[in-house]
């Protein structure tokens, strides 16, 4: 069993490096993708939204399909649909058929999203011990490396299906070949069913306990959505930074989460996920604040810095908490909480865009900041233990700690 656990985890570790590949390919060459289709400024913001709610769309669809069918499945071929997607962004002449292509990646997103974090956190609890910060690493790594592709096409000026092509020639089989080594499900350590455990988590999902996590899933990405879509502008516009500089704080940003979730696990383990939480909480807010009230570009990326390092703990540790709360119906909740990940991404850009031309940017970056900050009111959801009457409490860490379980 500790082989097929590897494997398992090894093959869905390199699922979350293809999809943060193929993800970071897509978005850093949309002023491509707007100039090979010919799609003009007033209708871009109509194809960018429509990914995220298609994805919404497909994550709600994967969680009827899991009732009938293991996520393992839908894992399994929902990840070629996004590279062969990817592909025919790069591959199409008509605005029709980049809308299909983008219709495709959309649906197949959601249900990629959803089912990965399905396993990740059956996984993780087949381990007994938090290692879905792994995962997400692996995630991370793929965007730098997708990143910094992309990057490389635009500098040597190649077609979007040439600078694609390679990329979908090398993940795809690697990614089909993988997938034979998903895990699904799993008992937790001590032998025991994890979907039998006694306390209402253990019945149907009941969404007033999922909501404070839903709305940690919403601020988080309207906090990385600020970064992604207005770290550049606001370098080189507020700050007064060269174009090229202004570049810098996403790429800062993507490393930064990276080394955060390659850490991460450790300190679950060590201080439980409720300490991780508040503390990547408070980074990520006093790097906002550091943000708004930079006086140059320099300390302005040491903004961005530290909300690379603070926000890349949350997202993975929501989903884990979503699948403690409820481990039951861990499946379900997990692709009704993955809805909210599109939500924020949804409302961060336009929101802050909305407050910086109407106010300031200073003062935009001040609403994620609150909004990360306002995590610490939920943060006793990431450690979760039902009691006989169903409420939920914090669970004691003092016997905890130091003995390498955390409940996750």
């Amino acid at each position: 069993m500790t082989d097929v656990l590897r494997r398992g985890r090894a093959s869905l570790a390199f699922s979350f490096f293809a999809q943060g590949a193929a993800f970071a390919l897509l978005v850093t060459r949309i002023p491509a993708i707007q100039d090979r289709y010919g799609i003009s400024d007033a209708l871009l913001p109509a194809f960018l939204a429509a990914v995220p709610i298609l994805a919404g769309v497909g994550s709600v669809a994967t969680e009827h399909l899991v009732k009938r069918i293991p996520p393992s499945s839908v894992l399994r071929w929902s990840q070629p649909v996004v590279l062969l997607a990817l592909l025919g962004v790069g591959a199409g002449d008509q605005l029709v058929e980049v809308a299909v292509a983008l219709g495709a990646f959309g649906l197949a997103v959601g249900a990629l999203d959803a089912s990965m974090n399905m396993l990740g956190v059956s996984l993780q609890r087949s381990y007994g011990r938090s290692i879905m910060l792994g995962f997400h690493a692996a995630y991370s790594l793929g965007g730098i490396v997708g990143a910094s592709l992309a990057w490389a096409g635009a500098h040597w000026q190649l077609p979007l299906f040439v600078s694609y092509l390679p990329v979908v020639l090398v993940l795809l089989p690697l990614a089909l070949v993988a997938s034979r080594w998903y895990v699904d499900g799993g008992a937790a350590p001590d032998g025991k069913d994890a979907t039998a455990e006694d306390g209402a988590g253990a019945g149907p999902l009941v969404f007033k306990l999922l909501l404070p996590l839903c709305l940690v899933m919403t601020f988080a990405y309207i906090g990385d959505s600020t970064v992604s879509n207005w770290s550049a502008k606001y370098l080189n516009d507020v700050l007064g930074s060269s174009e090229q500089l202004s570049t810098v704080p996403y790429n800062v940003y993507m490393v930064m989460t990276l080394v955060g979730r390659a850490v991460g696990d450790f300190g679950v383990r060590r201080f439980g996920a409720v300490a991780v939480v508040r503390l990547g909480a408070v980074v990520a807010a006093l790097g906002f604040g550091v943000v708004a009230v930079a006086p140059g570009a320099w300390v302005g990326m040491l903004g961005f810095t530290l909300v690379g390092l603070g926000l890349c703990v949350i997202v993975p540790q929501t989903f884990a908490a979503a699948g403690r709360l409820f481990p039951g119906a861990s499946d379900t909740a997990i692709a009704r909480l993955n809805i909210f990940n599109y939500v924020g991404f949804l409302i961060g850009s336009p929101l802050v865009g909305a407050l910086g031309d109407a106010w300031s940017y200073r003062g935009a970056m001040v609403v994620p900041m609150v909004l990360v900050l306002a995590t610490l009111g939920y943060a006793r959801s990431f450690d979760p233990q039902p009691d006989r009457y169903g409420d939920v409490h914090e669970r004691p860490r003092t016997a905890d700690v130091g003995r390498g379980s955390n409940g996750v």
